[in-house]
């Protein structure tokens, strides 16, 4: 993949992606003027977000009884119009890690160009679905989320 370093609204990733995820568009994915409507970015992120999290700890099976993490905040910066046959790719990367929180990192790109449809920012609440409350990212967690990042979080 080529990187879309053409566009000055596309900043330089701080930190590489180690997962992505390709995504298949539908034809209600399409709005009215043949591109992908806003709305399908976000189903693509969710899609990557679980695949990610299994990728990090492949023994949980994406169960959220066991993930414990719930989305408290969703930023996207749309960049460039996708069409219906175009492919895309879903970049998916933790950025950092607090006591309670993580701060997610998403791209959606086409593969073949490298050029950069949205960037998404997402905080991610550390929760205990027993107490209904937040609580603190287990060592688990944290360790493992470090060793697919290759860096420490």
């Amino acid at each position: 993949m080529s990187s879309d370093n053409s566009n000055p609204r596309v900043p330089s990733p701080e930190h590489p992606f180690y997962h992505k995820l390709p995504v298949q568009l539908r034809f209600n994915d399409i709005d009215m003027l043949g591109h992908v409507n806003n709305n399908a970015y976000f189903s693509y992120m969710d899609l990557g977000k679980a695949s990610y999290f299994n990728a990090v700890m492949p023994d949980e099976n994406f169960d959220m009884r066991k993930i414990g993490v719930v989305i408290a905040n969703v930023n996207c910066d749309f960049i460039a119009e996708s069409y219906m046959h175009e492919p895309l790719e879903v970049m998916t990367r933790t950025a950092d890690i607090g006591d309670r929180s993580l701060r997610m990192e998403q791209r959606v790109v086409n593969p073949k160009t490298g050029q950069v449809k949205c960037i998404s920012r997402t905080v991610m609440v550390s929760f205990d679905p027993k107490t209904r409350q937040s609580a603190p990212i287990s060592e688990k967690w944290r360790s493992a989320l470090s060793a697919f990042e290759q860096r420490e979080l």
